[in-house]
């Protein structure tokens, strides 16, 4: 979501979506997906709408845009400065792990051999971990990833002690 790279990226969403307009030859169909008036509203409906200390509204009035991936590159070709080159890194990193785990889990789906199996659900459980397991900074609760794919129920527990 455009207001959701924008915080990723340290910039305000008018920032992105003015790198958009500004480019347009760079973001063809299927770069980004606007999102329509039932749509954006549904997701306003579910995030915190207003700041509790003023009252004022926190998301735009205007319909959200989603970046795919090939967006997101591409983003990453317009926005300059240090945290956008760290933030590039993360995003492209973390797409490279989704890719290794989908590999992983068609792979598992085609496996006879229970132990290649087992080895591939171990690998599989540690992509999980690479992709969420340092941003997590729970303290003295445990944290719990299901993700259900069609040959694949994936259970996943973080268990944090309180930092000192």
């Amino acid at each position: 979501m455009d207001f959701a790279v924008a915080e990723l990226y340290g910039v305000a969403t008018r920032e992105i979506n003015q790198a958009v307009r500004n480019n347009p030859q760079k973001f063809p169909q299927g770069y980004i997906l606007q999102l329509g008036k039932e749509e954006s509203a549904a997701l306003r409906s579910k995030i915190l709408t207003l700041k509790e200390e003023t009252g004022t509204g926190r998301h735009s009035k205007y319909n959200y845009k989603a970046f795919t991936e090939k967006g997101l590159y591409m983003l990453a070709t317009i926005l300059k400065g240090e945290r956008a080159v760290q933030t590039t890194i993360a995003i492209i990193e973390a797409f490279a792990k989704l890719r290794e785990l989908s590999r992983a889990i068609s792979r598992m789906s085609q496996c006879s051999d229970a132990k290649e199996q087992k080895s591939l659900m171990q690998k599989s459980g540690e992509i999980v971990d690479d992709l969420f397991g340092d941003e997590l900074q729970t303290t003295d609760t445990e944290t719990e990833f299901e993700l259900n794919f069609a040959v694949l129920k994936l259970k996943h527990k973080v268990k944090r002690k309180k930092l000192e």
